[in-house]
């Protein structure tokens, strides 16, 4: 077995050196062949020059800088893309996600002979109300509109192996939803729960507006319910439409008196229809959106630096 420890990095200094150190730890003491890919995802702070001084430290850590800040999903899937292990797990620099489980994973994933051990969040310790229902009513909501049944209260911290790495690097496009990805492939595919801890030190890199975004990447490539939404909305909206066409004729005809001439069937029914079809047009736009930005061939992520590879990534 060769593992390869995947860790997308992004305003680590704080936390990088103390990541490192648990990380050669745990591996270390089950007698592993590994590797440790950093993936520097644009850095403003020293996290790349840390980096540097580890692998200079260490040959077995290896570092992939890009060009510029690209996000957390490409910088894991470079990270899948250009590692070397036939099992990889995915953690992020924050120490949120326990290194210290790796080895209950790794015994799951021979005991069961998965080809994915995805960690399940019992616990979220030191997060708002706010973080935690939200993220609970993301992931129910996007399983109950995605097309393949998504594991609930899952990251990206997962085992997987040789077999979903290969057909990983199949897949051409650009705006991945890692999790859900894994989950498309199917193989075999088993749950361990585990307490999510605290920040070591430093802020989330998640902010409202980023996830958001990143809620919106992923039902826009794994449903297309909005859609069936958006349809079903004009339809009701006909219907709206001829049953206040039918009540303004029935009551011109029986209670002519009780209508005032003009203006409130009209506003109401302007607001009404005006609303359904910008919704329906903003529905569209964001998948024509996205079916131009895979058009448009960009590659996922430009790297500017390697470090320990054994080639030049480029």
């Amino acid at each position: 077995m060769y593992l390869s420890v995947i860790v997308p990095c992004f305003n680590e200094e704080e936390v990088i050196v103390e990541t490192y150190r648990r990380l050669t730890q745990v591996v270390q003491s089950q007698g592993w062949r590994y590797e440790l890919v950093f993936i520097n995802d644009g850095s403003r702070d020293k996290t790349l020059t840390l980096l540097k001084q580890l692998a200079v430290q260490d040959p077995r850590v290896r570092v992939l800088s890009f060009s510029r800040n690209f996000g957390h999903q490409p910088a894991v899937s470079a990270g899948i893309r250009y590692c070397s292990g036939n099992i990889a797990i995915i953690i992020d620099a924050d120490l949120q996600d326990p290194p210290e489980l790796f080895p209950a994973m790794v015994d799951l994933y021979q005991k069961e002979q998965a080809n994915v051990v995805y960690a399940v969040r019992k616990e979220r310790k030191g997060e708002s109300f706010f973080k935690l229902w939200s993220a609970r009513t993301f992931y129910r909501l996007i399983n109950s509109l995605s097309e393949v049944p998504l594991p609930l209260d899952t990251g990206d911290f997962r085992l997987i192996d040789a077999k979903v790495i290969r057909e990983f690097k199949k897949l051409q496009e650009r705006n991945k939803y890692i999790r859900g990805l894994i989950s498309w492939m199917g193989f075999k595919q088993v749950p361990i729960e585990y307490s999510r801890d605290e920040r070591f030190a430093g802020a989330t890199k998640y902010p409202l507006s980023k996830m958001l975004k990143f809620a919106q990447t992923g039902l826009l490539y794994f449903s297309k319910k909005p859609l069936t939404v958006a349809l079903s909305l004009g339809f009701i909206s006909i219907l709206v439409g001829l049953g206040l066409a039918i009540w303004v004729f029935a009551s011109s005809v029986l209670r002519p008196e009780s209508l005032v001439p003009g203006w409130a069937s009209t506003v109401i029914m302007v607001i009404f229809f005006g609303g359904i079809q910008l919704l329906t047009i903003g529905v569209l736009g964001e998948y024509i959106g996205s079916i131009f930005d895979e058009l448009k061939k960009r590659p996922e992520f430009i790297v500017s630096e390697s470090i320990n590879f054994d080639e030049n990534v480029q």
